[in-house]
């Protein structure tokens, strides 16, 4: 799965607004792939304010 989808699959459920590093945590704790992981990191470091922002952020516009 991409980190675009496995994020779509994933966002609903996030509490926003949300850091880049309080997204990484949560990914590896539903257990996210290390490509999904590395995807989170190469994010720019800010605050995400919605999950349209955040898969904007990793080229996936909703």
């Amino acid at each position: 799965m991409t980190d675009a989808l496995w994020l779509a699959d994933h966002a609903e459920g996030l509490d926003f607004p949300l850091s880049r590093e309080d997204l990484i945590r949560r990914a590896q704790e539903l257990g996210a792939d290390t490509a999904v992981l590395q995807a989170l990191r190469a994010l720019p470091v800010e605050r995400f304010t919605s999950v349209e922002q955040l898969l904007a952020a990793v080229g996936e516009p909703r």
